[in-house]
């Protein structure tokens, strides 16, 4: 049954994740921890950071490991993965075919246009969801916190600021 569950939760994180991974983040959170309570709010947050380290999309780091946590073999991680990439998959095989005939689509156009403000709202939503006690558990996270987000406003380097991050977190923590 928990596979049925994992999968069809996945799925529904693919079908609907519009925007690419930030967005998915409130779905994901919506389905693991809120829905199911597989995770907690604090597991999903620093399964997010990791996914965000690593290589690849974060819904399907993600669906990687919240499937091998949720069943605790590799079938698990393979199924979720599975089923948060076969809906865009599809959908964008399917676009791919009848993409010529509908480029120039004013219904397709006003669909796109009208889902970015969403795609930008879930976004937002996802950062806040971050904005909780468990993130900042004393001032010196809070000072991190404002700091990362004052550099990547100035376009520091990402990669970096996470080496920085991390060795402040060993030296701090």
């Amino acid at each position: 049954m928990i596979y049925l569950q994992l999968f069809l939760s996945y799925l529904k994180i693919g079908f609907f994740g519009f925007g690419g991974g930030y967005a998915m983040i409130s779905l994901i959170q919506n389905e693991i921890v809120v829905k199911h309570s597989w995770l907690t709010a604090m597991e999903l947050t620093d399964i997010v950071a990791i996914s965000q380290m690593t290589p690849g999309p974060i819904a399907i780091n993600c669906a990687t490991y919240v499937g091998y946590t949720v069943t605790g073999n590799v079938w698990g991680s393979l199924l979720a993965t599975f089923a948060v990439c076969l809906p865009p998959l599809t959908l964008m095989s399917v676009i791919t075919i009848f993409y010529s005939l509908l480029h120039n689509n004013y219904i397709v156009k006003s669909a796109l246009k009208w889902m970015r403000p969403v795609m930008t709202g879930m976004i937002g939503a996802a950062a806040l969801m971050f904005l909780n006690r468990e993130t900042f558990v004393d001032w010196v996270s809070i000072v991190i916190f404002a700091v990362s987000f004052v550099a990547i406003w100035k376009k520091f380097n990402p990669i970096l600021l996470l080496v920085l991050a991390a060795v402040a977190g060993i030296l701090i923590y």
